[in-house]
Protein backbone atom coordinates (compact mmCIF):
# COMPACT_ATOMS: atom_id res chain seq x y z
CA UNK A 1 0.00 0.00 0.00
CA UNK A 2 1.08 3.85 -0.95
CA UNK A 3 1.81 5.56 2.66
CA UNK A 4 -0.28 8.43 3.14
CA UNK A 5 0.94 10.09 5.90
CA UNK A 6 4.33 10.05 8.29
CA UNK A 7 4.47 10.74 11.78
CA UNK A 8 4.07 9.85 15.66
CA UNK A 9 1.44 9.02 17.76
CA UNK A 10 1.52 10.09 21.12
CA UNK A 11 0.18 8.53 24.22
CA UNK A 12 1.24 10.30 27.02
CA UNK A 13 4.95 9.81 27.59
CA UNK A 14 4.72 6.39 24.50
CA UNK A 15 5.56 8.12 21.20
CA UNK A 16 4.61 5.68 17.94
CA UNK A 17 6.09 6.53 15.05
CA UNK A 18 3.55 4.98 12.45
CA UNK A 19 2.69 5.28 8.91
CA UNK A 20 -0.87 5.74 8.07
CA UNK A 21 -2.44 3.96 4.37
CA UNK A 22 -5.80 4.55 3.01
CA UNK A 23 -8.32 1.62 4.37
CA UNK A 24 -11.43 1.76 1.67
CA UNK A 25 -11.17 2.40 -2.29
CA UNK A 26 -14.64 3.15 -4.06
CA UNK A 27 -15.17 0.66 -7.31
CA UNK A 28 -17.02 2.43 -10.14
CA UNK A 29 -16.26 2.59 -14.17
CA UNK A 30 -14.45 5.38 -15.06
CA UNK A 31 -16.16 7.84 -17.37
CA UNK A 32 -14.90 10.36 -19.32
CA UNK A 33 -16.74 13.71 -20.64
CA UNK A 34 -17.19 13.40 -24.57
CA UNK A 35 -18.62 15.92 -27.26
CA UNK A 36 -22.16 13.92 -27.51
CA UNK A 37 -22.20 15.30 -31.08
CA UNK A 38 -19.00 13.08 -32.29
CA UNK A 39 -17.61 11.38 -29.26
CA UNK A 40 -14.62 13.74 -28.95
CA UNK A 41 -12.87 13.66 -26.08
CA UNK A 42 -13.49 16.83 -23.75
CA UNK A 43 -10.43 18.40 -21.68
CA UNK A 44 -10.30 20.94 -19.11
CA UNK A 45 -7.51 23.13 -19.40
CA UNK A 46 -5.77 25.53 -16.96
CA UNK A 47 -6.47 28.93 -18.33
CA UNK A 48 -4.79 32.02 -17.01
CA UNK A 49 -7.32 35.37 -16.63
CA UNK A 50 -4.47 37.90 -16.54
CA UNK A 51 -2.35 36.27 -19.45
CA UNK A 52 -5.18 34.62 -21.29
CA UNK A 53 -2.88 31.95 -21.79
CA UNK A 54 -3.38 28.07 -20.96
CA UNK A 55 -0.34 27.37 -17.64
CA UNK A 56 0.95 24.14 -16.99
CA UNK A 57 0.35 22.51 -13.96
CA UNK A 58 3.74 23.28 -12.21
CA UNK A 59 3.13 27.15 -12.16
CA UNK A 60 -0.68 25.92 -10.04
CA UNK A 61 -0.89 27.62 -6.77
CA UNK A 62 -3.80 27.95 -4.29
CA UNK A 63 -5.07 31.40 -3.29
CA UNK A 64 -7.97 33.44 -1.39
CA UNK A 65 -9.69 36.18 -1.89
CA UNK A 66 -10.86 38.39 0.87
CA UNK A 67 -14.14 39.80 1.25
CA UNK A 68 -12.66 43.37 -0.51
CA UNK A 69 -11.29 41.41 -3.72
CA UNK A 70 -7.60 41.33 -2.85
CA UNK A 71 -6.23 37.81 -3.50
CA UNK A 72 -3.20 36.25 -1.15
CA UNK A 73 -0.93 33.61 -2.86
CA UNK A 74 -0.07 30.74 -1.01
CA UNK A 75 2.59 28.06 -1.74
CA UNK A 76 3.19 24.82 -1.38
CA UNK A 77 5.50 25.75 1.26
CA UNK A 78 3.67 28.11 2.86
CA UNK A 79 1.32 25.22 3.77
CA UNK A 80 3.94 23.04 4.77
CA UNK A 81 5.60 25.21 7.24
CA UNK A 82 1.73 25.92 9.26
CA UNK A 83 1.82 26.34 13.10
CA UNK A 84 0.30 23.24 13.94
CA UNK A 85 1.08 20.49 16.89
CA UNK A 86 -0.55 18.12 14.62
CA UNK A 87 0.99 18.35 11.43
CA UNK A 88 3.33 15.46 12.32
CA UNK A 89 1.81 14.77 15.71
CA UNK A 90 -1.44 12.07 16.36
CA UNK A 91 -1.84 13.14 20.00
CA UNK A 92 -4.18 11.35 22.25
CA UNK A 93 -6.49 13.67 23.71
CA UNK A 94 -8.98 11.02 25.76
CA UNK A 95 -10.81 7.44 25.71
CA UNK A 96 -14.27 7.51 25.44
CA UNK A 97 -16.83 4.64 24.94
CA UNK A 98 -17.69 4.32 21.40
CA UNK A 99 -21.38 5.03 21.59
CA UNK A 100 -20.13 8.73 22.59
CA UNK A 101 -19.34 9.67 19.05
CA UNK A 102 -22.70 9.46 16.65
CA UNK A 103 -21.60 7.94 13.20
CA UNK A 104 -22.40 10.88 10.97
CA UNK A 105 -19.27 12.44 12.07
CA UNK A 106 -16.89 9.93 10.44
CA UNK A 107 -15.47 10.57 7.59
CA UNK A 108 -12.26 8.01 6.23
CA UNK A 109 -10.53 5.62 7.70
CA UNK A 110 -6.85 4.48 7.47
CA UNK A 111 -5.16 1.58 8.94
CA UNK A 112 -2.41 2.34 11.01
CA UNK A 113 1.25 1.15 10.92
CA UNK A 114 4.24 0.89 12.43
CA UNK A 115 7.40 3.35 11.13
CA UNK A 116 10.02 0.57 12.65
CA UNK A 117 10.29 -2.39 14.69
CA UNK A 118 11.15 -0.34 17.85
CA UNK A 119 7.29 0.77 17.79
CA UNK A 120 6.15 -2.80 17.82
CA UNK A 121 6.11 -2.86 21.51
CA UNK A 122 4.54 0.42 21.93
CA UNK A 123 1.91 -0.01 19.29
CA UNK A 124 0.62 -3.36 20.73
CA UNK A 125 0.24 -1.91 23.96
CA UNK A 126 -2.35 0.68 22.67
CA UNK A 127 -3.89 -1.30 20.75
CA UNK A 128 -4.17 -4.22 23.63
CA UNK A 129 -5.69 -1.47 26.00
CA UNK A 130 -8.33 -0.43 23.58
CA UNK A 131 -9.74 -3.64 22.78
CA UNK A 132 -9.25 -4.34 26.85
CA UNK A 133 -11.22 -1.34 27.72
CA UNK A 134 -13.76 -1.56 25.37
CA UNK A 135 -13.04 2.01 24.22
CA UNK A 136 -11.71 4.37 21.74
CA UNK A 137 -9.07 6.72 21.50
CA UNK A 138 -10.12 10.87 20.83
CA UNK A 139 -7.02 12.61 18.56
CA UNK A 140 -6.90 15.14 16.50
CA UNK A 141 -4.37 15.12 13.02
CA UNK A 142 -3.29 17.28 9.77
CA UNK A 143 -3.94 15.43 6.53
CA UNK A 144 -3.14 17.48 3.66
CA UNK A 145 -4.95 21.12 4.04
CA UNK A 146 -7.30 20.38 7.13
CA UNK A 147 -6.94 19.63 10.67
CA UNK A 148 -9.65 17.09 11.83
CA UNK A 149 -10.96 15.26 14.76
CA UNK A 150 -10.45 11.80 14.46
CA UNK A 151 -10.56 8.55 16.67
CA UNK A 152 -8.30 5.46 16.92
CA UNK A 153 -10.09 2.27 16.96
CA UNK A 154 -9.08 -1.79 16.31
CA UNK A 155 -10.23 -3.32 13.51
CA UNK A 156 -9.02 -7.15 12.86
CA UNK A 157 -5.63 -6.36 15.02
CA UNK A 158 -4.95 -3.56 13.51
CA UNK A 159 -5.25 0.05 14.43
CA UNK A 160 -7.36 2.21 12.70
CA UNK A 161 -7.70 6.15 12.42
CA UNK A 162 -11.12 7.06 11.87
CA UNK A 163 -10.86 10.62 10.46
CA UNK A 164 -13.90 13.09 11.71
CA UNK A 165 -16.12 15.98 10.64
CA UNK A 166 -16.46 19.06 13.68
CA UNK A 167 -19.14 18.75 15.49
CA UNK A 168 -20.46 22.28 14.47
CA UNK A 169 -20.31 21.04 10.72
CA UNK A 170 -23.20 18.58 11.45
CA UNK A 171 -26.30 20.16 10.03
CA UNK A 172 -29.46 20.04 12.61
CA UNK A 173 -32.15 18.02 11.60
CA UNK A 174 -35.09 20.47 13.00
CA UNK A 175 -37.99 19.95 10.80
CA UNK A 176 -36.90 17.40 9.37
CA UNK A 177 -39.15 14.43 11.19
CA UNK A 178 -42.91 14.91 11.35
CA UNK A 179 -43.85 17.34 13.45
CA UNK A 180 -47.32 16.72 14.35
CA UNK A 181 -47.43 13.89 17.19
CA UNK A 182 -48.64 10.33 15.88
CA UNK A 183 -49.49 7.53 17.87
CA UNK A 184 -48.37 3.90 17.17
CA UNK A 185 -50.31 1.50 18.68
CA UNK A 186 -48.46 -1.91 20.29
CA UNK A 187 -49.62 -3.87 17.79
CA UNK A 188 -48.46 -2.34 15.07
CA UNK A 189 -44.51 -1.84 16.72
CA UNK A 190 -44.88 -5.50 17.98
CA UNK A 191 -45.62 -6.30 13.77
CA UNK A 192 -42.95 -4.27 12.59
CA UNK A 193 -40.42 -6.17 15.29
CA UNK A 194 -41.34 -9.12 14.00
CA UNK A 195 -40.86 -8.10 10.36
CA UNK A 196 -37.35 -7.00 11.65
CA UNK A 197 -36.59 -9.94 13.13
CA UNK A 198 -37.72 -11.90 9.80
CA UNK A 199 -35.43 -9.42 7.60
CA UNK A 200 -32.49 -9.54 9.72
CA UNK A 201 -32.06 -13.51 10.24
CA UNK A 202 -28.83 -14.99 8.40
CA UNK A 203 -27.95 -11.75 7.30
CA UNK A 204 -24.81 -11.64 5.53
CA UNK A 205 -23.42 -7.89 4.36
CA UNK A 206 -20.18 -9.58 2.36
CA UNK A 207 -23.56 -10.82 -0.16
CA UNK A 208 -24.03 -7.49 -0.84
CA UNK A 209 -22.77 -6.20 -4.57
CA UNK A 210 -23.14 -3.31 -6.72
CA UNK A 211 -26.15 -3.33 -8.84
CA UNK A 212 -25.62 -0.24 -10.40
CA UNK A 213 -21.86 -0.52 -11.72
CA UNK A 214 -23.11 -4.44 -13.01
CA UNK A 215 -26.13 -2.43 -15.08
CA UNK A 216 -23.79 -0.27 -16.35
CA UNK A 217 -21.03 -2.72 -17.68
CA UNK A 218 -23.98 -3.92 -19.55
CA UNK A 219 -25.15 -1.14 -20.72
CA UNK A 220 -20.96 -0.71 -22.15
CA UNK A 221 -20.78 -4.00 -23.57
CA UNK A 222 -23.57 -3.86 -25.77
CA UNK A 223 -23.00 -0.24 -26.99
CA UNK A 224 -19.30 -1.57 -27.93
CA UNK A 225 -21.23 -4.83 -30.06
CA UNK A 226 -23.69 -2.69 -31.31
CA UNK A 227 -26.92 -4.48 -29.91
CA UNK A 228 -29.87 -3.55 -27.86
CA UNK A 229 -29.22 -1.99 -24.82
CA UNK A 230 -30.84 -4.08 -21.94
CA UNK A 231 -33.58 -2.33 -20.51
CA UNK A 232 -35.31 -3.77 -17.03
CA UNK A 233 -39.01 -4.19 -16.67
CA UNK A 234 -40.60 -0.82 -15.03
CA UNK A 235 -41.60 -1.26 -11.62
CA UNK A 236 -45.45 -0.96 -10.42
CA UNK A 237 -46.17 2.28 -9.10
CA UNK A 238 -45.40 2.84 -5.75
CA UNK A 239 -48.82 3.93 -3.51
CA UNK A 240 -49.04 7.48 -2.32
CA UNK A 241 -49.54 6.97 1.21
CA UNK A 242 -50.10 3.91 3.43
CA UNK A 243 -54.08 3.61 4.83
CA UNK A 244 -53.67 0.80 6.68
CA UNK A 245 -50.44 0.27 8.45
CA UNK A 246 -51.25 -3.06 9.62
CA UNK A 247 -52.12 -4.69 6.72
CA UNK A 248 -48.95 -3.11 4.94
CA UNK A 249 -47.01 -5.00 7.63
CA UNK A 250 -48.73 -8.14 7.37
CA UNK A 251 -47.77 -8.18 3.64
CA UNK A 252 -44.57 -6.96 3.80
CA UNK A 253 -43.73 -10.10 6.51
CA UNK A 254 -45.66 -12.42 4.06
CA UNK A 255 -42.98 -11.19 1.41
CA UNK A 256 -40.04 -11.52 3.11
CA UNK A 257 -41.19 -15.00 4.59
CA UNK A 258 -41.82 -16.15 0.78
CA UNK A 259 -38.48 -14.78 -0.09
CA UNK A 260 -36.63 -16.80 2.44
CA UNK A 261 -38.55 -19.39 3.40
CA UNK A 262 -35.55 -20.63 5.72
CA UNK A 263 -36.24 -18.21 8.25
CA UNK A 264 -40.17 -19.33 8.83
CA UNK A 265 -38.98 -22.19 10.67
CA UNK A 266 -40.66 -24.76 8.91
CA UNK A 267 -43.91 -22.75 8.51
CA UNK A 268 -46.41 -22.18 5.74
CA UNK A 269 -45.10 -18.56 3.99
CA UNK A 270 -49.12 -17.31 3.44
CA UNK A 271 -49.21 -17.91 7.66
CA UNK A 272 -48.96 -14.57 9.02
CA UNK A 273 -47.85 -13.01 12.46
CA UNK A 274 -50.55 -11.97 14.41
CA UNK A 275 -49.99 -8.63 17.06
CA UNK A 276 -48.67 -10.62 19.59
CA UNK A 277 -46.17 -12.58 17.63
CA UNK A 278 -48.22 -15.84 17.28
CA UNK A 279 -48.75 -17.06 13.56
CA UNK A 280 -52.04 -16.97 12.08
CA UNK A 281 -53.76 -16.88 9.12
CA UNK A 282 -56.73 -14.32 9.39
CA UNK A 283 -55.91 -11.21 7.75
CA UNK A 284 -57.77 -9.22 10.53
CA UNK A 285 -56.48 -8.63 14.07
CA UNK A 286 -58.96 -9.17 16.74
CA UNK A 287 -58.41 -7.43 19.62
CA UNK A 288 -58.95 -9.92 22.70
CA UNK A 289 -61.81 -8.69 24.88
CA UNK A 290 -61.77 -7.54 28.11
CA UNK A 291 -62.80 -9.17 30.97
CA UNK A 292 -65.91 -8.67 32.48
CA UNK A 293 -66.42 -6.25 34.90
CA UNK A 294 -68.67 -7.22 38.21
CA UNK A 295 -72.16 -5.32 37.99
CA UNK A 296 -72.97 -2.87 40.38
CA UNK A 297 -74.18 -3.67 43.86
CA UNK A 298 -73.69 -7.38 42.78
CA UNK A 299 -72.21 -9.53 46.18
CA UNK A 300 -69.50 -12.31 46.11
CA UNK A 301 -70.67 -15.49 46.78
CA UNK A 302 -70.03 -16.73 50.08
CA UNK A 303 -70.58 -20.09 51.13
CA UNK A 304 -73.63 -21.68 53.60
CA UNK A 305 -72.68 -21.38 57.41
CA UNK A 306 -72.90 -24.73 58.74
CA UNK A 307 -76.74 -25.41 60.94
CA UNK A 308 -76.77 -25.85 63.95
CA UNK A 309 -77.54 -29.66 64.03
CA UNK A 310 -74.38 -30.09 61.75
CA UNK A 311 -72.32 -28.31 63.76
CA UNK A 312 -73.15 -30.61 66.89
CA UNK A 313 -72.75 -33.72 65.03
CA UNK A 314 -68.88 -32.39 63.86
CA UNK A 315 -68.34 -31.73 67.65
CA UNK A 316 -69.50 -35.11 68.76
CA UNK A 317 -67.61 -36.99 66.00
CA UNK A 318 -64.19 -35.10 66.83
CA UNK A 319 -65.05 -36.06 70.43
CA UNK A 320 -65.09 -39.54 69.92
CA UNK A 321 -62.16 -39.75 67.98
CA UNK A 322 -60.20 -37.95 70.27
CA UNK A 323 -61.31 -40.58 72.97
CA UNK A 324 -60.17 -43.41 70.51
CA UNK A 325 -56.67 -41.79 70.49
CA UNK A 326 -55.85 -41.85 74.11
CA UNK A 327 -57.22 -45.43 74.56
CA UNK A 328 -54.54 -46.20 72.11
CA UNK A 329 -52.01 -44.39 73.69
CA UNK A 330 -52.66 -45.86 77.02
CA UNK A 331 -52.74 -49.21 75.47
CA UNK A 332 -49.26 -49.00 73.96
CA UNK A 333 -47.29 -47.67 76.85
CA UNK A 334 -48.80 -50.65 79.35
CA UNK A 335 -45.75 -52.27 80.37
CA UNK A 336 -46.73 -56.57 79.57
CA UNK A 337 -46.12 -59.23 82.85
CA UNK A 338 -43.40 -61.81 81.99
CA UNK A 339 -44.69 -65.11 81.26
Amino acid sequence: MQTTWKGTISFGLVSIPVHLYSATQEHDVPLHQVHAKDGGRVRMKRYCEQEAKEVPYAEIAKGYESPDGRTVTLTDEDLADLPLPSKKIIDVLAFVDAAEIDPLMFSKAYYVGVADKAAAKPYALLRDALVESGQIAVTKIALRTRESPAVLRVHDGTLVLQTCIWPDEVRPAAGIAPEEEVTVRPQELKMARSLMETLSEDFDLGQLHDDYQKALQQVIEARLQGVEVPHEEEPGEAPDNVIDLMEALRSSLRQAKGAHPDRAGGRPAEADVSADGADSTDETFEEKPAPRKRAAGAKKATPAKPTAAAARKGTASATKKSAAKKTTTRKSTTPRKAS
